[in-house]
């Protein structure tokens, strides 16, 4: 399998996942600042031109974070991230689509349609207007999360998974991006310390 990698928070999920369960992949990098993903090439691999994915042995692509991780999760040895039981993985893939849905997609276009707009305005539709109310709307959501998470160690109760990992990495694009974590979301500034403070965060 040959992993195409770039800068960005959706690709360090997929290298945080891998790091945690121990798997090595040979990587290449794709410019996406230059716009590589755009280009033919990368685009016969995959035609939504969005960073990063998987080519598998056969030359059959993957894409979407979610469903890399999930795929390198079933198909590696080691302790599963999303789940043992139907319930267990049921439970992870719902609080990973929240994260993603409510938090993480408000969260990045907010970026796109403001501070990253020079970038991206020729790449997608940009609506630099909406942009302050998506950035309002991540962190109505970030909020409603930490309520969520009291009592709690990780988003799944007890247990890591690919959940965290998903909140911990676009949290912390958010902090760089200009949409820091609100202090006042004691659980969710106790949760990204605690992910930050783990060896995978480096990857």
């Amino acid at each position: 399998m040959l992993f195409y990698d770039s800068v960005g928070p959706n690709p360090r999920v997929v290298r945080m996942f891998m790091a945690e369960r121990g798997i090595e992949l040979p990587k290449t990098t794709i410019d996406l600042r230059g716009g590589e993903n755009r280009q033919p090439a990368y685009l016969a691999k995959n035609p939504a031109g969005q960073m990063p994915c998987l080519e598998l042995d056969d030359g059959s692509v993957v894409a979407e974070i979610t469903v890399i991780c999930e795929y390198l999760d079933e198909v590696t040895p080691g302790a599963s991230l999303i789940g043992t039981t139907p319930q267990e993985r049921a439970e992870t893939r719902m609080w990973t689509r929240r994260i993603d849905l409510n938090i993480a997609e408000p969260m990045t276009n907010g970026f796109r349609f403001s501070q990253g707009l020079k970038l991206f305005q020729n790449r997608m539709r940009c609506i630099p207007e909406a942009a302050d109310a998506l950035k309002a709307t991540a962190q109505d959501k970030i909020g409603w999360l930490n309520g969520q998470m009291e009592g709690k160690r990780f988003v799944c109760g007890d247990r890591f998974t690919l959940a965290d990992i998903h909140l911990f990495c676009f949290l912390d694009f958010g902090a760089q991006a200009g949409q820091p974590i609100n202090p006042e979301f004691r659980n969710i500034v106790a949760h990204h310390a605690m992910m930050k403070a783990r060896p995978s965060a480096a990857a």
